[in-house]
């Protein structure tokens, strides 16, 4: 149950919470559909969302996390797979080139103030552009803001364990982040 009264469970969930705030919604929405589907990088959909998983899960925001965990395992993500590279992200069975990218998103969440030239290198090197940086960078700065969203406003699966999370996960993966019908 979120702690905001006027929200209603069935409406826990980041536009859910921003209705009341049409532009901020639109205007966040917008952004999260080009940097989750529209935006030209090299990380497929299925790869954003599972560094948007992943980073939900190093901030232990539930919601973010299993939306977005249903929404990887929609996109073809192995059953278990997310809680290994949560356990431990360096001996998890994860392709070596996603690796550097996911060791980023974890220090950029956990302690961002601590980013280094060498965090940024990794990576490069692992064959990743500048542009694929960007994109990393925004996908996991976007999920911290959306999971501090969902802890603020007291937005829990925990709490709320009838949300559909895997039919919002089927709908993330088929839908993307597109408002139908929504003109503030």
């Amino acid at each position: 149950m979120a702690y905001i009264k006027s929200i209603q469970s069935d409406q826990e969930s980041p536009p859910g919470v921003m209705m009341r705030f049409p532009k901020q919604l639109r205007a966040i929405m917008d952004y999260t559909q080009e940097v989750m589907r529209d935006g030209e990088c090299n990380f497929s959909d299925k790869e954003r969302e599972l560094i948007a998983a992943f980073t939900s899960a190093m901030n232990d925001c539930n919601f973010c996390y299993g939306a977005h965990k249903a929404t990887a395992l929609a996109f073809g993500i192995e059953q278990g797979f997310l809680e290994a590279l949560v356990a431990d992200v360096e001996t998890a069975p994860v392709d070596e080139r996603m690796r550097p990218v996911l060791v980023f998103a974890r220090k950029l969440t956990q302690m961002p103030s601590q980013m280094a030239q060498s965090d940024v290198d990794a990576v490069l090197d692992a064959g990743w552009t500048e542009e694929d940086f960007h994109y990393l960078t925004s996908i996991c700065s976007l999920f911290n803001f959306y999971n501090r969203l969902m802890e603020a406003y007291g937005c829990s699966l925990d709490a709320n364990p009838e949300f559909p999370v895997e039919a919002a996960g089927e709908m993330l993966a088929t839908n993307g982040y597109v408002l139908a019908d929504f003109a503030p």
